[in-house]
C-alpha cells in the first residue's frame, strides 16, 4: 500500500466550494481508500491505496463532482515524494526572520520550458522562488498578501499552494501512519 496526500485546490475559500472535512473523509472511505485522515479545512487528505496516481486523481475528482457538485483539481503526492519535497527545499525554515514564510505551490504536472518562458515578469521585490519538477518553493520576505509573486505563477494550472507548516505537519502525520 502507498500512502498518498491529496491536496485539493480552492475549497472552503471565501464561502466557495464548501466541503466539511468529515464529509470529505467519508467520501474517500467510500472510494475504498484505507486509513483516511484530513488535516485542516483547506483540503488535505492522507490515505492509503494500491492504485496509481492518474487513476486516483480521476476517481477523486469525479467523485467530488458527483458528491459535492463542483469541479476542482486534486494534486497527489506519495509519502516518498513528500519526503523528497522537504529534503529539496532551498529555504531553511529555522533561519526565517520575522514576517518571512515559506510556501509550496504543488502543480499537477511539471511545467515545460516554453510555459516557464511565457511566465510574466513581475516586480516581486525581495521574495524568492525555486522551481523543482512539479513544485515551486516560495520564500515571502513580508506577507504573501503584499507580494506580487503569486501573479507570476497563476497561469501554471492546475495548482494549489500550502504553507510550509502544513507540509511539515502532513509529513509528521505520514510518519505516524507508518509507525502503526
Amino acid at each position: 500500500m502507498t500512502i498518498y496526500m491529496a491536496f485539493l485546490r480552492g475549497i472552503n475559500v471565501s464561502g466557495h466550494n464548501m466541503i466539511k472535512m468529515s464529509e470529505l473523509k467519508t467520501m474517500f472511505e467510500a472510494l475504498g481508500f484505507g486509513r483516511v485522515q484530513t488535516y485542516i479545512n483547506s483540503g488535505n487528505v492522507l490515505f492509503e491505496s494500491e492504485e496509481g496516481v492518474e487513476t486516483l486523481q480521476l476517481r477523486i475528482e469525479n467523485e467530488i463532482k458527483t458528491v459535492f457538485g463542483f469541479t476542482i483539481s486534486v494534486m497527489l503526492r506519495t509519502d516518498k515524494e513528500l519526503q523528497q519535497i522537504i529534503e529539496n527545499s532551498p529555504f531553511v525554515p529555522d533561519s526565517l526572520s520575522d514576517g518571512e514564510s515559506i510556501h509550496l505551490i504543488l502543480l499537477k504536472e511539471a511545467p515545460t520550458q516554453e510555459e516557464l518562458d511565457r511566465l510574466p515578469d513581475v516586480d516581486y521585490e525581495n521574495d524568492e522562488y525555486y522551481i523543482e519538477g512539479r513544485e515551486i518553493y516560495v520564500l515571502y520576505r513580508k506577507s504573501l498578501l503584499d507580494s506580487k509573486l503569486p501573479k507570476k505563477f497563476q497561469k501554471l494550472v492546475p495548482q494549489t499552494a500550502r504553507n510550509w507548516k502544513t507540509i511539515i505537519k502532513l509529513s509528521t502525520m505520514v510518519k505516524a501512519m507508518k509507525a502503526h
